[in-house]
């Protein structure tokens, strides 16, 4: 079965973003950051939104997460309207944002000990997606005992154990080394394709895009909407130096160069 054809089956709609607009104002002065954006994504597909800095593509994460209120227009998130944070939608930050004073185990477990889950149950499934992210054996360690690839393991895993229906990811890898960049990027999709979400991922890199995503959708510079989209229709795993994927790196690369 092909991608397109995968793609097919998985046609519902689960992210619909409606002409959302944002506006900052403050006392003397008002910044317009999105203007009139609309975006769908797909259940279960993986949407990378590629801009340059400063575009506006964290606002508009925030937004769909609804930890920013838009402006005006709409977003629906599983046929609901999106209002402020709920548990059916998951943040992973460039900075971990991970709680110091937790080992790994309590911070993968917050989640569902915030919601009541007992003991038992929590452990278990805290277990589960720490052993996914590949940290088994550091479920007593701190986080200022890990390196930045294994904090933000521990980020994905929490983000997970809260099982969402879509997953929001802010330039995760964005301050880690190249080789370490490279590797998360691996494993980020060995996650999403042993456990299925629909994830909206942001970044500012088109290697990375191109190599995360189903779909990558370009922004304007701020304020910021949509200028093209991109189907990245290459078998994975994915080779930085196949001759498709140069191509579609330089393909979107012009639209960027226009779009600046």
């Amino acid at each position: 079965m092909s991608m397109e054809q995968e793609r097919d089956l998985t046609k519902r709609q689960m992210i619909v973003c409606d002409h959302v607009s944002k506006t900052f104002y403050t006392k003397n002065t008002e910044t317009k950051v999105i203007a009139d954006l609309n975006i769908t994504a797909n259940e279960n597909e993986f949407l990378v939104l590629f801009g340059p800095g400063q575009c506006g593509k964290t606002t508009a994460l925030n937004v769909m997460a609804g930890l920013e209120t838009a402006t005006s227009g709409t977003v629906t998130v599983g046929n609901e309207i999106v209002t402020k944070p709920g548990p059916e939608r998951g943040f992973v930050y460039q900075t971990t944002a991970l709680f110091p004073w937790y080992t790994v185990m309590k911070n993968v477990e917050y989640g569902p000990r915030a919601r009541g889950m007992s003991k038992k149950e929590r452990r278990k499934k805290a277990q589960y997606y720490i052993d996914l992210v590949g940290l088994g054996g550091f479920e007593n360690s701190f986080p200022n005992q890990l390196s930045g690839g294994m904090q933000q393991r521990v980020g994905i895993a929490r983000a997970y154990c809260n099982e969402p229906a879509v997953l929001f990811m802010d330039e995760p890898f964005g301050h880690l080394d190249a080789q370490t960049r490279y590797l998360m990027q691996e494993e980020i999709i060995r996650i999403w394709e042993k456990e299925r979400r629909t994830v909206v991922f942001v970044t500012n890199n088109i290697e990375e895009a191109v190599y995360l995503a189903d779909r990558v959708i370009v922004l304007t510079n701020c304020p910021t909407r949509v200028k093209k989209e991109f189907i990245i229709d290459l078998p994975r795993p994915r080779n930085y130096t196949d001759d498709k994927f140069l191509n579609l790196r330089a393909e979107i690369q012009d639209v960027v160069d226009k779009t600046l």
